[in-house]
């Protein structure tokens, strides 16, 4: 018998599916009524894990989801194609194709050889997931100003191996590796 989820259980991160498509749960919220018979209400802001859309829907307490059929597999990055990018499955040895929709902003983050989560539900792959931080190398960065430190923080533009632009602190040099947050996008430290 499959695992039902409780709406009111869902949390931040739960996968729960919903009229046979997957979901992920980026934030819950729970309104409990103040009148007597009232009903419990569950609010989620929820993304698509097909689509990548990403929308809130209220449901009811003692609403039941599924448990998607998801599993995540090893898979390194071999290279990027015109609509997409091809992975090595690194359980199965089978080479997947993920189309730009299906990667997301995850290609900024792809160096050839990067092992990462590949997303397979119902066998078939549907996305990446990617850790919370990489190291990439920065290949150029501009001349900082100084001076302009009435905020603390003093930047300056660099851009990284794979493309992505960024702002890192002054002492960042060419040919360093940096730590980047692949959820803000940002500068997260040396390497």
């Amino acid at each position: 018998m499959a695992v039902l989820i409780d709406a009111i259980s869902v949390k931040r991160r739960t996968l729960f599916e919903h009229e046979n498509v997957p979901y992920s749960c980026l934030e819950a919220e729970v309104n409990t009524p103040t009148a007597r018979g009232g009903q419990t209400l569950v609010r989620l802001k929820i993304r698509n894990l097909l689509t990548n859309a990403v929308f809130e829907k209220t449901f009811k307490a003692s609403d039941k989801f599924k448990e998607p059929d998801l599993s995540r597999v090893a898979a390194s990055f071999l290279y990027s194609t015109g609509d997409g990018a091809e992975f090595l499955d690194q359980e199965s040895f089978e080479t997947h194709s993920l189309t730009d929709d299906m990667l997301g902003g995850a290609k900024d983050f792809l160096i050839a050889g990067a092992v990462v989560e590949m997303l397979k539900y119902n066998g078939n792959p549907i996305g990446l997931e990617l850790p919370t931080f990489v190291e990439l190398e920065v290949t150029s960065t501009e001349p900082g100003v100084k001076g302009d430190s009435s905020s603390g923080t003093v930047t300056k533009p660099a851009t990284l191996e794979t493309g992505l632009e960024i702002r890192v602190p002054l002492f960042i040099k060419e040919g360093e590796k940096v730590r980047v947050s692949t959820e803000t996008r940002g500068f997260a430290g040396r390497a």
